[in-house]
């Protein structure tokens, strides 16, 4: 193909309204205001236009990790049969896929499918998943004694963050809603927008602001830089940043976000979160290398966290809530033989056209790159959890939608968990 002039479109993240996260139940104890707004809007109190789905209802509670209790487990060998069941979904695209699927339905027998495990690829905002774990693991270093999370639960509500030039540029919009006025609005996270750390974070996660991402990133190094001392003034930030040889900036980072990887048993050379979210970000801090991951590595991230490896027990426990959807539900999860489970997931896209004669670029249609990523883990029914599985696909098909393709492989491979573990004759009684 010949290229005249290339359109390059980037999409690191998710638009406004597409996805929320966190129990609706969490405001008390965490302040995250947007999850109190969707409990009133649920409730009939405010109005909002997205509706809560049953798997979206579990309280706090009851979003826990869910292999705390087998900690010798390991992914297993990959199943020759479930893995050619997989393979087969793929079709002819299968070489520009990378995909693995763990089913713990039965946690004594569990399967394991992988089809280009190793395949990797700049998985866009999924890379927002090594910030948080870059957050959390800065976190306990600074209160290694805090084994019940106690104080560094109050770091996340009690710290007052407000948005600098770190937070430019971004054109995803943010939920914000105020638990006084009772009003919800939707905006660009706009220079001075405050909120607590738990807020910032919820940002990054639920509708992948990249602004907020960006300010974890910053918030990130302060709490490695000062530990206990953080948080500490705006002024002090800005001058820490300005005066800091470029060099030291980036050490910082390296030891923020590569160092917790190693630490927590992956592979850097597999999984990595290279540079900042935002352009104002890259231009303040190197991060001094390109981003990526694998289906395998991302496997063994979501392991690590149900089993309570992921930094430690609490801070795998508050990072699973941070993925669990609460709001509209997008790509993968929005596949309607979801709609009764529980949900947790993580998406990101990067893609990029150049005019071609016949060929109209679409949004996740790109026809030089077409980078679609889903993370997911599957509770299903919510209450009940008969089926208990996890999810990852990293894709490059050209010119295809691939949001349109990742939900379609969602209802496909929910089909393959039911047929693996049907329920008993009694069940199926209404």
């Amino acid at each position: 193909m010949k290229h005249i002039r290339f359109v390059v479109i980037l999409a690191l993240g998710l638009s406004a309204v597409q996805l929320q996260a966190y129990p609706l139940d969490g405001y008390p104890d965490t302040g995250i205001t947007r999850v109190e707004g969707a409990r009133l809007a649920y409730e009939g109190i405010i109005k909002d236009h997205i509706k809560q789905p049953p798997g979206a209802l579990l309280s706090t509670a009851e979003v826990d990790i869910r292999l705390r209790e087998y900690q010798d487990f390991q992914i297993p060998a990959a199943d020759p049969e479930l893995t050619r069941e997989i393979a087969e979904m793929l079709g002819e695209h299968a070489d520009r896929y990378g995909v693995t699927v763990l089913d713990l339905s039965d946690i004594d027998n569990p399967r394991y499918a992988e089809w280009r495990g190793d395949y990797k690829q700049n998985v866009g905002s999924v890379g927002k998943l090594m910030v948080a774990l870059g957050f959390f693991q800065a976190l306990k270093d600074s209160y290694p004694e805090d084994l019940s999370g106690i104080q560094r639960a109050a770091v996340l509500k009690n710290t007052s963050v407000t948005a600098d030039e770190f937070s430019v540029r971004d054109s995803h919009t943010i939920r914000v809603f105020d638990p006084v006025t009772q009003t919800l609005d939707r905006h660009v996270m706009k220079l001075g927008e405050v909120a607590n750390q738990w807020q910032y974070l919820d940002w990054m996660l639920s509708v992948s602001s990249n602004a907020a991402a960006a300010m974890n990133q910053r918030n990130s190094m302060l709490l490695r830089q000062f530990g206990q001392q953080y948080p500490i003034p705006d002024e002090q930030i800005k001058a820490f940043f300005k005066d800091t040889p470029r060099k030291e900036l980036t050490d910082l980072y390296q030891r923020t976000f590569w160092e917790p990887v190693t630490r927590n048993g992956m592979d850097i050379s597999q999984i990595r979160q290279g540079s900042f979210f935002t352009a104002t970000g890259k231009r303040k801090v190197s991060g001094g290398g390109n981003s990526y991951a694998t289906a395998r590595q991302l496997m063994e991230y979501i392991v690590k966290m149900e089993k309570g490896e992921l930094v430690d027990d609490w801070s795998s426990t508050q990072l699973k809530r941070l993925l669990y959807m609460t709001e509209r539900r997008i790509r993968y999860a929005s596949s309607p033989t979801l709609k009764e489970a529980a949900v947790y997931f993580k998406s990101g896209s990067l893609y990029s056209c150049a005019k071609e004669e016949g060929f109209k670029c679409g949004k996740y249609k790109g026809n030089v790159r077409n980078y679609m990523n889903s993370v997911a883990i599957i509770e299903s029914p919510a209450a009940e959890r008969d089926l208990f599985y996890i999810v990852i696909v990293i894709s490059n098909v050209l010119k295809q939608n691939s949001a349109v393709d990742h939900q379609s492989m969602a209802t496909r491979i929910h089909r393959l968990m039911e047929e693996a573990h049907p329920q008993p004759a009694e069940a199926l009684v209404p």
